[in-house]
């Protein structure tokens, strides 16, 4: 017999002995369903992610450029002739307002004068890869042009480059390719040096191929030296694009005529601080640029 809940309506029933049909349970409620938390879920860790990212490359350069605002607000203030950061953001401000203004030869924007630098260094580097690539690949590839040339690297690319500004003034006789020519012998030897690096780092196994197939030099050029060594050709062009962009402005402080370098010296002569010091920052950004660019471009063709 079932049991039977007892209540003030079947008393009576159940002290008589009667049957009594056993009363239905009311149904439990289910248990409502656990909301997940959002940062458990797929897009909560994804933001969570992110902001971590974020936070590890934002935050370390950002006090990294508050720190040296700082410092340079507290050397500006401690009575010296050093401009502060707020005197030259002014200066800054009035001179990218009117960036490629043209008074004469002698006085024009600072816009000209990037663009005059940047052409100089990009015949300059021009003429340095054309030279230097080709030339790395034969030293990398013949032995014997290795050991024949190696110790006049080694002698050369040591000097400095301002040291070979006499030689070009003294064969060019004129300031504008002289300038060029400090550009050109500077940045050739990184691009000498890894590309023969390359060449040499390529495994032996791939020319004992093309050794087999009798491969002529045309098709073991295109289709396994260059391919293998374009990413060390790449840094090598990076590396010389910043010393290209390093030695413009030391070569045309001495050359003059308009530029970055004859700019940043005209403003010394006027006493104008304030334009150094942003000139000094322009040309930070512009070489960061390039830099930045051929970085890019070498990842692009990189298979590491």
């Amino acid at each position: 017999m079932s049991a039977v809940n007892a209540t003030p309506e079947n008393l009576n029933q159940i002290l008589s002995g009667e049957d009594i049909a056993p009363t239905s349970k009311a149904p439990v409620a289910a248990a409502p369903a656990r909301r997940t938390p959002y940062f458990e879920t797929e897009s909560g860790k994804r933001f969570v992610e992110g902001t971590r990212t974020l936070f590890r490359n934002a935050i370390p350069p950002l006090l990294g450029m508050l720190l040296f605002v700082a410092l340079w607000a507290l050397v500006a203030n401690s009575g010296g002739q050093i401009p502060g950061p707020g005197e030259t953001w002014d200066a800054a401000l009035k001179l990218f307002s009117d960036p490629f203004y043209d008074n004469g030869p002698n006085d024009q924007g600072i816009g000209w004068n990037i663009l005059n630098s940047l052409g100089r260094v990009g015949i300059g580097f021009g003429f340095a890869a054309a030279v230097g690539i080709p030339l790395g690949f034969t030293i990398g590839r013949f032995d014997f042009l290795n050991r024949m040339l190696s110790p006049i690297i080694s002698i050369l690319r040591p000097v400095s480059p301002l040291a070979w500004l006499p030689i070009g003034l003294l064969v060019l006789q004129r300031a504008e390719p002289a300038s060029i020519w400090v550009i050109f012998i500077s940045s050739i030897w990184p691009m000498v040096l890894n590309t023969a690096a390359g060449v040499q780092r390529i495994p032996q196994d791939y020319m004992n191929v093309a050794r087999v197939l009798n491969l002529s030099e045309f098709k073991v050029f295109t289709k396994i030296l260059f391919p293998a060594v374009l990413p060390y050709v790449l840094t090598g062009v990076r590396l010389a694009i910043g010393v290209a962009w390093l030695v413009i402005v030391a070569a045309e402080m001495l050359t003059g005529g308009v530029g970055i370098g004859f700019w940043v010296w005209d403003e010394w002569n006027n006493l104008n601080v304030a334009h150094i010091i942003i000139a000094i920052f322009v040309v930070g950004i512009v070489g960061l640029l390039l830099e930045q660019g051929l970085m890019l471009l070498a990842k692009r063709f990189s298979y590491e």
